[in-house]
């Protein structure tokens, strides 16, 4: 779940971005955008945030149980029903496995990363990425902060479930192309915060 605020240049509107959407459909309430795709929620859009919420949960970016809490308490008394999305972290330390080269595209390749509970395969198309590597990987059900919502998806014909990420990706500074190699101070599985 993705939360964005920004009043200055949006309005007084709290985004909520749950899941991409192929083909939305938007219902209006008292004060609140429901955006379904196929019967599910995968967005909100709610008005007059500042006088419904506190300054953590519109600054909270990723959200949290507390901004879960909030969010609910505005759907009820809209009239919407409550959402449930999975808050575990999305944003996690993986060590890259393997590395080879995909099998249908020159620019491409194929790895396994561990994520500390499970091994991901991912194809990824940065240069730098190499076996024996600490990087921020985008699980699915991520949501970037472009808005790109990261799903289980084929590539050229091989399975990926994730991404591995840049610094630009992730919001941060960038100086060379390529992915974000971390330092070994990252423990495996663990939440990413940058240091």
């Amino acid at each position: 779940m993705r939360l964005t605020y920004n009043k200055n240049h949006v309005g007084d509107v709290l985004l909520v971005t749950l899941k991409g959407a192929t083909n939305p459909e938007y219902t209006h309430l008292d004060g609140v955008t429901v955006i379904k795709d196929n019967g599910e929620t995968v967005g909100l859009n709610i008005f007059d945030a500042s006088e419904k919420f506190s300054k953590a949960t519109l600054n909270s970016g990723l959200g949290n149980e507390a901004a879960l809490e909030e969010i609910n308490t505005v759907l009820e008394k809209a009239g919407a029903d409550k959402i449930t999305p999975d808050l575990s972290p999305k944003f996690v330390v993986g060590y890259v496995l393997t590395r080879e080269d995909h099998p249908d595209a020159t620019r491409l390749n194929v790895t396994t990363v561990d994520v500390g509970d499970e091994t991901l395969q991912i194809v990824c198309g940065a240069k730098n990425v190499d076996k024996g590597q600490k990087v921020v990987v985008a699980k699915p059900g991520a949501v970037m902060k472009n808005g790109l919502y990261i799903k289980p998806s084929e590539l050229r014909g091989v399975e990926s479930n994730g991404m591995i990420c840049s610094k630009r990706e992730l919001g941060l500074p960038q100086e060379e192309d390529g992915i974000y190699v971390l330092p070994e101070s990252y423990n495996v599985g663990d939440e990413f915060k940058a240091e």
